[in-house]
Parts: C-alpha cells; structure tokens; sequence
C-alpha cells in the first residue's frame, strides 16, 4: 500500500512499533497530514517526546530532528529548546502518563508561563508501555495492573487543567474524529502561545484488556460512540454525560 505521507519519514522506517488496534499509528498519520496541508518546513520543526508508547510517534519515525528525553521531562526539554531557538517550530507529543501523571508539574507551569509550544497528548487512560498502570486520566472505575478492583479516583480534565494553568489554545479530540483533530493540529501550529490537544486513543493491549474491551474494533466502537462534538453535548443533562467525552474546543485561539 502507497504510503501517502512517506515524505516526512525516516528512510528505513518500515513499520510502527504499535500494538495492532492502538491509536497511536493513527495520530502519527494525522499530525503529518496537518504538517502537509500547511506546507511546513520540518527543518525548521523540533519534535520533543519523553517516555512511552505515544512517545515513539516522532522518534524513529519522523524525518526530522527528533528529541527523546527522559519520562515526563518532555517539556522541560522542550522549552531549553525554544528559548535558545525562538524560530524553531517545537511539537511536543507524548502519551498521557508522561505528560500530565509523572510530568504533571512541567505540564501546568509551561502552560502558565503560555510558552509557545504545541503539545499533543495522546491519552488511551493507562501507563501503556510501563504496565498497565492507573494513570491520573484513568477513570473512575477503570480496571489497570495497579487498580485490580477498579480506579477509586477521579481523573483530570487535562483540558480544563491546561486552561486553568494559562494555555492559550486547548482542545480535546479522538482519533475516530480524523477531520477536526487535523484541523485543530493546523490551529495549533499557527498559534503563538501554548497550545494543547488531548487526543483520545485506544489502548486494546493495557486497557481494553482489562476493561472487556480487548477486540480493537469494540474499543474504536467504544470512543465512536462515547466521544461527542461539544453542540451535541448542549442541553444534555448530567447522567446522560456521565458516559460521554466532550470533544471540541475547549480554549478557542484568542484573535
């Protein structure tokens, strides 16, 4: 199959390091699109990631320059980066327990300082490739290798944290929304200021597993039907929307 994006990787790459059914491969995919429509220059882009299976989105896999730096400290690279290089585009994607469980600190402060980083998390809910544990977005009830009888905590709202914290630009989609999640990416790289994308993407081999929802199909059926635009959410009431992830903009870019 022609690899309509094959520009932007890394020659060798021949396949993901993906679980079959993981969403991951997907948002590698879209962000590249948004980067094509835009008619980026990658010479001119840093892609920063820290630890952990979203982590493997840029690096190997991106033809560019690449930065692969210690769990949770994705952002703190990230922004050494974008001081020193005030022109450099800086992309920072990694997973939800990197970025918002064991990174959670840099998180908040890069977003109060409204550095100009666009930063992707992709959040399947769980420490993915570290072994299945809770993660700080994992939901109430949720089974994980650290939480047997299910998670006793609630988890964050990464998008009202960041929008709390500062962020300039906040957004949450999934991976079954392919046309609005590039669309929001494309916002992200034009906006000056800290940008965030909470992407929902499915986990078979940690949290479907453990959760009954094993079969990549039942668990990309699950966020199709979970994940609502935020217009269809309006008028819903709280029981309705106990289920259901709103998707949408939540910070717009300020004009």
């Amino acid at each position: 199959m022609t690899r309509a994006m094959e520009q932007y990787l890394r020659p060798g790459v021949k396949a993901t390091p993906f679980c079959p059914g993981c969403g991951h491969g997907i948002l590698m995919g879209l962000i590249l699109r948004a980067i094509d429509q835009m008619k980026m220059d990658m010479k001119k882009m840093l892609f920063v990631s820290g630890i952990g299976c979203a982590a493997w989105i840029p690096s190997p896999h991106y033809d560019g320059d690449t930065l692969h730096t210690l769990h949770g400290r994705a952002l703190a690279f990230a922004t050494g980066a974008k001081l020193y290089n005030p022109d450099l585009t800086v992309m920072v994607i990694s997973g939800d327990g990197d970025l918002s469980s064991i990174g959670g600190n840099h998180l908040i402060h890069a977003a109060r300082r409204d550095i100009d980083l666009k930063v992707i998390c992709a959040n399947n809910m769980i420490y993915g490739m570290t072994g299945g544990q809770v993660a700080s977005t994992t939901p109430v009830g949720k089974k994980t290798a650290t939480t047997a009888e299910g998670n006793p905590y609630r988890p964050f709202d990464l998008g009202r944290l960041v929008t709390a914290a500062g962020a300039t630009y906040v957004s949450r989609y999934s991976v079954t929304q392919p046309v609005s999640l590039i669309n929001s990416i494309k916002k992200a790289l034009r906006h000056k200021g800290f940008s965030f994308i909470e992407v929902m993407s499915p986990c078979p081999t940690q949290f479907g597993r453990r959760n009954r929802l094993d079969k990549p199909e039942d668990l990309v059926a699950d966020l199709m039907e979970r994940c609502i635009p935020e217009e269809d959410a309006e008028g819903m009431s709280e029981a309705e929307l106990a289920e259901k992830i709103v998707t949408g903009e939540i910070l717009p870019c300020r004009e």
